[in-house]
């Protein structure tokens, strides 16, 4: 299907190739669809309504001119660098740009130069925008503290990466977050069709039209990039015949083509990393064992250490199943052991018995509660004396010291059970683990009461 298209041009058509095409009408010098179409206003930007709705104080804050620092957070092709252009075409600040890649101290020192220049010859602010401004180091970012702290330039950063983690305290406690989402699919084809419409700066002149399948399948399979889907389309306009009705047709086949292979979103490091275990989690306890399999999947394929997913199985089982299903624990355990000596690929069956075991098992986290409720109670009283009946009587002189004394041994007493003093005095009556009335904690609460309702005080003669 790709091949050498027949273009139109001056209401002729020509057979020649598009770099031909490229050369008899300049456009080597022309930027990237995607470039191209980038917004001019707020009023064309698609998607991110959510800050930049007309109630919203981002969009207020531009039409108002008076902005304070801003950091946009949010994957690549969301609108980072569009926002940031829009602000240059409506402020009546200075508005400089660089890039953290390829920038360093002495590009800093020059923008604050003139920044001061601004301020103190004409009165004029200055808004400058640092692009994957985690790219900076800490001494970078620090360089930029003061200057951003007595309004010499008002900070715009962009960052695909969680600000929180990668941009310095200081700047984020001066600055307010912005954080934008992948584009929705309906986003996305809104994009398609203005790029294969609009003639002056999209791919109107070309007469291309594309099917609904192919135009559902890049505005799903873009992953809510708008540069993803605008680079595949553009690709396939240009690179494909004309049909005998003088048109190029974008179909399911050709959109397959064009678009390059989705790369997951995923740093081992970063927020994606915490995000997804999050998600996994939380689909477990939730008991959505979809959900979790799903979790699961996309970090064994971003290359996740199959040896921490384990781990977050094991104590999911323990906070969150807990004894509702006490073989969940003993699942998760041995699953942990079994990758080790397994690997992958195969070790992505035994991960995903286990989280599908600890998914589906009753859920009850007063185990862990328990301990919660335990450590405050410690936290508060201190470490109280301990009942003398149960301290240690194995050593010379304990009995001397009365340690020991009076102590019930429990299998001496029917079903094994005896009432006495375990707590501290100080603590008598307290309740740090309360069986839920899930799974197997039905039986142990109905046990429990079983044995206080059955209590025999008196030896076994």
């Amino acid at each position: 299907m790709l091949a050498n298209p027949f273009l139109r041009v001056d209401n002729r058509f020509m057979d020649m190739n598009i770099f031909d095409y490229m050369r008899q009408n300049n456009m080597e010098k022309e930027s990237p669809l995607a470039a191209r179409l980038r917004p001019r206003s707020l009023e064309e930007v698609v998607g991110q309504q959510h800050i930049i709705g007309k109630d919203k104080l981002l969009y207020r804050a531009i039409k108002a001119d008076k902005l304070s620092s801003i950091i946009f957070y949010g994957p690549p092709g969301t609108g980072k660098t569009t926002l940031a252009k829009v602000i240059a075409a409506s402020t009546s600040s200075e508005f400089m740009q660089i890039n953290a890649t390829t920038s360093g101290k002495k590009d800093m020192e020059e923008v604050v130069e003139k920044a001061k220049n601004n301020q103190g010859m004409y009165g004029k602010k200055t808004i400058l925008f640092i692009d994957e401004i985690h790219r900076f180091n800490k001494g970078q970012q620090d360089y930029l503290l003061p200057f951003v702290e007595d309004g010499t330039i008002i900070l715009i950063g962009a960052t695909t990466e969680n600000p929180y983690f990668e941009v310095n305290g200081a700047l984020i406690s001066r600055s307010i977050i912005f954080e934008l989402k992948p584009l929705s699919i309906e986003d996305i084809k809104s994009l398609i069709q203005r790029a294969l419409t609009d003639t002056e700066r999209g791919l109107g002149s070309f007469r291309a039209e594309i099917e609904e399948d192919a135009l559902d399948f890049l505005a799903e399979y873009s992953g809510g990039d708008a540069r993803h889907a605008l680079n595949a389309i553009e690709l396939g306009v240009l690179t494909t015949e004309r049909s005998e009705d003088e048109k190029i047709h974008i179909t399911l086949e050709v959109a397959k083509e064009c678009i390059q292979k989705r790369s997951l979103k995923y740093d081992k490091t970063g927020d994606n990393h915490y995000d997804t275990i999050s998600a996994f989690i939380k689909s477990m306890r939730g008991s959505d064992p979809d959900a979790a399999l799903y979790y699961l999947a996309r970090m064994l394929k971003a290359g996740e250490d199959i040896i921490f997913i384990a781990r977050r199985i094991m104590i999911c089982a323990a906070e969150d199943v807990g004894m509702a299903d006490p073989q969940a624990l003993v699942v998760a355990t041995n699953a942990s052991l079994a990758i080790e000596r397994i690997g992958m690929p195969e070790a992505q069956i035994i991960l995903a018995e286990a989280a599908t075991y600890v998914a589906t098992a009753p859920k009850s986290n007063r185990s862990y509660m328990g301990v919660v409720y335990a450590m405050e109670e410690v936290e508060k009283s201190g470490s109280l004396p301990i009942p003398t009946h149960l301290q240690d009587a194995h050593y010379k002189g304990a009995a001397k010291l009365g340690h020991g004394d009076g102590y019930k041994y429990a299998h001496d007493y029917p079903n094994d059970y005896v009432e006495q003093q375990y707590l501290p005095y100080e603590l008598n009556g307290k309740e740090f683990y309360q069986p839920s009335g899930n799974g197997y904690e039905v039986k142990i609460k109905d046990h429990m009461k079983f044995l206080k309702d059955n209590v025999e005080k008196k030896e076994k003669p």
